[in-house]
This record gives structure tokens, C-alpha cells and sequence, in this order.
């Protein structure tokens, strides 16, 4: 079983920041990747990033890309998303997901959820 537990959620004004973290327990395997989603009131869950086991590969679709980066610390079993420049557009309650090392931008493809963290940015 895995737990995933995600924090730094909150409220920001428009064009701030925010950093979440999300901390992974139990029994994680070897190799994982890591991604983060979100989900507003109303909308389907969207795919925010992606980093793999090793870091260097990052992915993000164009609606954050260049505003959030999203960064992992494996020895503390724990992933970052920094978030820049935020929008009204990105206020929606954050999620991090643990999934295989095939896992992309579906969240089909993640079997671990957090609880969820939300972020509410104010215009």
C-alpha cells in the first residue's frame, strides 16, 4: 500500500506563488513516476506535470508550461510543484499521483492518489 500525503496549498494572489510538496510512504516501488493534477469545481481532472524516477525528464502541458516546475528529492520520497505567475484559472484543488514508469498524462495511468491540496488564486 502507498500513501501519498500532499501540503502548500493555500490562497494567493494573482501573478504569485506557491510551492506544494507531496510525500510518498509504504510500499512504493523501485522505479515510480510522479505526476500532478488538478480538478475545478465542475471540470474534469486535468494533468498539471509529470517528472520521472530520475528527474531529468519533466514534462507539462501548455497551459502551465513555463509558469510551474515540477522537481522530486527521491532520498526524502517526496515531489515538488512550484507554481509561478498564478492565474484565477489555476485555482482547482491539486493532486499528486504515483504511477508506473509508463505512466503519462492520463490519470487512468496513476494507481496512488493524495488527498488533494487546493489552490485558490485571487484576481
Amino acid at each position: 500500500q502507498v500513501q501519498l500525503v500532499e501540503s502548500g496549498g493555500g490562497l494567493v494572489q494573482a501573478g504569485g506563488s506557491l510551492r506544494l510538496s507531496c510525500t510518498a510512504s509504504g510500499r512504493t516501488a523501485s522505479t515510480y513516476v510522479m505526476g500532478w493534477f488538478r480538478q475545478a469545481p465542475g471540470k474534469e481532472r486535468e494533468f498539471v506535470a509529470r517528472i520521472s524516477w530520475s528527474g531529468e525528464n519533466t514534462y507539462y502541458p501548455d497551459s502551465v508550461k513555463g509558469r510551474f516546475t515540477v522537481s522530486r528529492d527521491n532520498a526524502k520520497n517526496t515531489v515538488y510543484l512550484q507554481m509561478y505567475s498564478l492565474k484565477p484559472e489555476d485555482t482547482a484543488v491539486y493532486y499528486c499521483a504515483l504511477g508506473s514508469w509508463y505512466a503519462h498524462i492520463g490519470h487512468y495511468q496513476y494507481a496512488y492518489w493524495g488527498q488533494g491540496t487546493q489552490v485558490t488564486v485571487s484576481s
